[in-house]
């Protein structure tokens, strides 16, 4: 999926979380966002392996809403959606295609490396490949949540990620073939 999906994603939990009345709701909104992109950091490295932790994460979300639930404080609670925004990241990675260059081919069984099992998990391919028209769609749906409930610099966020997320829809097919002839 793309990377604004999962921002999106990490938004719409920090508005329930708002919602529900928590704390500094600005932290979680930063907290969930800068989370939600994180793991994608590593396209420069092995991705979905180097950044991907979908167990260490979860553990470490589990242990940071403790810790905040505990603590409280605008730092605890934004750390507490960082992980559990990335966790969710890595672990959903998994429900879209695999890392082939061209993944709407369906020729890698890579999804997401678990590293506790020292394997693979097989892409499930619910969301074709990052880009894909229903990535748009998904996106969108995660996004109408903070747009209800966050106003300010989280909905200016937004509409550049849509915008983004919709641009990127438009190329994404094209983008192996320019790669090929420009940068190789």
């Amino acid at each position: 999926m793309m990377a604004t999906t999962h921002a999106f994603v990490g938004l719409a939990l920090a508005s329930a979380y708002a919602a529900l009345g928590g704390d500094h709701p600005t932290a979680a909104a930063l907290g969930a966002l800068a989370g939600g992109v994180f793991p994608d950091l590593d396209l420069v490295f092995e991705h979905r392996k180097t950044l991907h932790f979908p167990e260490y994460y979860a553990v470490l979300g589990v242990v940071a809403v403790g810790w905040a639930s505990v603590a409280g404080g605008a730092a605890a609670i934004g750390v507490a959606a960082f992980f559990v925004s990335a966790a969710v990241h890595a672990a959903s990675d998994v429900l879209g295609g695999g890392l082939e260059a061209r993944p709407w081919l369906a020729t890698s069984d890579r999804g997401v490396f678990l590293h506790t099992r020292d394997a693979w998990a097989p892409p499930r391919r619910y969301v074709r490949y990052d880009g894909a028209p229903e990535d748009f769609v998904v996106g969108l749906a995660f996004a109408l949540p903070a747009w209800l409930v966050f106003e300010g610099w989280v909905r200016a966020v937004l509409v550049v990620g849509v915008a983004v997320s919709g641009v990127y829809v438009l190329v994404r097919k094209r983008l192996p073939a320019l790669e090929e002839r420009y940068l190789q």
